[in-house]
């Protein structure tokens, strides 16, 4: 059995980001159920209070939260490589791009996707508007950059990547945005790249 445990559900973005750094560093690891009547057990709660996926087990250790887990892959497994550098500058923009996917990426097409697919209670106009504000800054931004944060891939492109490219299964278009596109496609490109399982696709907004 692998020493690491990923728990998670198929369709979270959150997890995908998780399972395409591990299986990017050809890391082995075993798929934990991580559906909602198992993280309302106790025995979730033990790993993460907040009873949310995904959580990381490897050995004694356990890792929550997405971003987390991906700095905690590479500085483990990968600590020299090019998903996390120690240049200063890069890292600080490694880290800019993190904060933006659990800040503009999570409150705009993620949670349109959250609201379209799963009804969640959160806001679709709020999301739109975020979408609205973020993409044209990840379009120019991309632009002229192949990459987030440097010119290879960082762990910054695999958090941003899932929510984004699931886009328009919350009605958000990405047609307007050939740069984000042409990001996309190089992020598919990389070894070990798995997609996330595809939604219906709604009515596109506006």
């Amino acid at each position: 059995m692998p020493a690491i445990q990923l728990y998670s559900t198929p369709l979270s973005g959150h997890c995908h980001r998780v399972i395409l750094l591990l299986n990017m560093l050809s890391l082995p690891f075993e798929t934990k159920d991580g559906g909602k009547d198992v993280r309302q057990t106790a025995a979730f709660a033990q790993l993460n209070p907040l009873q949310q996926v995904p959580v990381l087990t490897d050995g004694e250790h356990v890792v929550t939260d997405s971003n987390a887990i991906l700095v905690y892959l590479v500085k483990r497994y990968a600590p020299d490589s090019h998903w996390l550098p120690e240049d200063p500058l890069q890292a600080a923009e490694v880290q800019k791009w993190l904060s933006r996917a659990a800040g503009e990426v999570r409150y705009g097409p993620a949670s349109a996707r959250m609201v379209k697919q799963f009804s969640a209670p959160e806001s679709y106009e709020s999301a739109l508007t975020v979408s609205a504000k973020f993409l044209p800054q990840l379009e120019q931004h991309l632009e002229n950059s192949e990459f987030l944060a440097t010119e290879r891939a960082t762990i910054a492109d695999l958090a941003c990547y899932s929510y984004v490219a699931a886009a328009p299964e919350g009605g958000v278009s990405l047609a307007d945005y050939p740069a984000i596109h042409r990001w996309l496609k190089r992020v598919e490109s990389l070894p070990g790249f798995t997609p996330l399982p595809a939604l219906p696709l709604p009515e596109i907004a506006g």
